[in-house]
């Protein structure tokens, strides 16, 4: 095994996805935080993570601007929860301590490419929709349609198709109203351009996309089926919200480098994930699954791979399975091609509350290396910037 990342970043490389096997062990952010800044030093210009796309934007301002203070950052500019995880404000703090009196084209930047969404929760669309309408100077009364925010953001919301807003005439109008101001941001894109900025353009078209978005989910969520149809339809359209941003982010990085990805593996990799809930597997087609077809070789998977956590009280794995396979060709972390991983049984110590998904023969064939951390207490930040892994 390797832990050096270039020895699978190919030249067509565009966008490298790392995946983690759980989000709860955090060695996997601070690996990532190293893998980062190595990539930085081979041209790679910018990090997209797991969290809304449009919070991240206040990461951004801060990392490439200096905008704000880094505990508002944190409040602020992450989703899902992952504002509080040590690794990401580490990120943070270095992408910042970096870019600071650097030529703007060289600085690196932050991404989000997920939405305000969950399994059982999702936010209105309102203050994306109104963004969109502000930048483009329109007088609509957003508000009106949408009414409380908080009828589109309860849980019942998504768990009840009676209550679901998201099939009322009320939503139809402002999928109607978004799609026509989608229209006619790219129809007056020149001129808007011109009064404004590109960025600001961007921007406007984020927020106009991730309210589209949240739209396409409550309308998934109206849907009369049974609960694991219902996630299972929910986990499809997140995704594919996902997908679409990852290629957003490409395209506007795309004349700055390569981007680096993080996400969970059933975000990143080519053929559809799997979950099992309440005896039922459910399938459904992840981001990378898109990503992958349509980027082909600019498109490369690392797949995570864990052996023993103490964070989410994971023991070591047998020796007969995937993971014990890895676990002892490193003491701390290391790469490994996907190919050289020999046929094994898959991991069945784990419980759903750790969010682990174990290593299994489907993830290696989608993936041109694993990343396997054998004990996830021996790997933490060090003392030296972005440099935050030992072994």
């Amino acid at each position: 095994m390797t832990q050096e990342i270039r020895d699978f970043v190919t030249p067509s490389c565009g966008l490298l996805a790392f995946g983690e096997p759980t989000h709860q062990e955090p060695a996997f952010g601070w690996v990532r935080n190293d893998l980062f800044a190595r990539l930085v030093d081979r041209g790679f210009r910018s990090i997209a993570l797991e969290t809304d796309r449009v919070a991240a934007l206040v990461v951004d301002d801060f990392v490439r601007k200096g905008v704000g203070t880094l505990d508002a950052v944190m409040r602020e500019g992450f989703s899902h929860g992952f504002g509080e995880l040590a690794p990401n404000r580490r990120l943070v703090a270095w992408m910042r301590e970096h870019n600071e009196g650097r030529p703007e084209e060289e600085r690196v930047a932050f991404h989000g490419v997920d939405i305000q969404a969950e399994n059982t929760s999702a936010h209105s669309p309102r203050s994306y929709l109104e963004h969109a309408r502000d930048y483009l100077g329109l007088d609509l009364d957003i508000a009106g349609l949408v009414g409380d925010d908080e009828r589109w953001s309860r849980t019942e919301a998504i768990l009840d198709a009676a209550v679901s807003p998201g099939d009322t005439a009320e939503a139809e109008d402002l999928w109607l109203i978004a799609d026509d101001m989608l229209n006619a941001l790219h129809e007056r894109e020149p001129e808007l351009v011109a009064a404004t900025s590109r960025e600001a353009w961007l921007r406007a078209r984020t927020h106009l996309t991730a309210g589209l978005g949240l739209l396409r989910y409550h309308r998934q969520s109206s849907l009369r089926l049974e609960l694991n149809a219902r996630i299972a339809g929910l986990a499809a359209v997140r995704d594919a919200i996902m997908a679409q941003n990852l290629l957003d982010v490409r395209e506007v990085e795309a004349r700055r480098g390569p981007t680096l990805a993080f996400a969970h593996n059933l975000h990143l990799r080519r053929s559809p994930g799997s979950m099992r809930m309440a005896d039922t597997d459910l399938h459904w087609r992840g981001a990378g699954t898109t990503v992958g077809t349509l980027l082909g070789e600019r498109y490369v998977f690392v797949a995570g791979s864990l052996g023993r956590s103490e964070a989410i009280g994971l023991d070591g794995p047998e020796a007969d399975t995937y993971e014990g396979s890895l676990q002892g060709r490193f003491s701390g972390w290391g790469l490994t091609a996907a190919t050289e991983v020999a046929p094994a049984r898959v991991r069945t110590d784990t419980t759903p509350r750790q969010g682990y998904f174990p290593i299994d023969q489907a993830l290696l064939d989608d993936a041109e290396a694993v990343l396997h951390i054998s004990d996830g207490a021996t790997v933490g930040p060090s003392r030296d910037g972005g440099r935050s892994t030992r072994s």
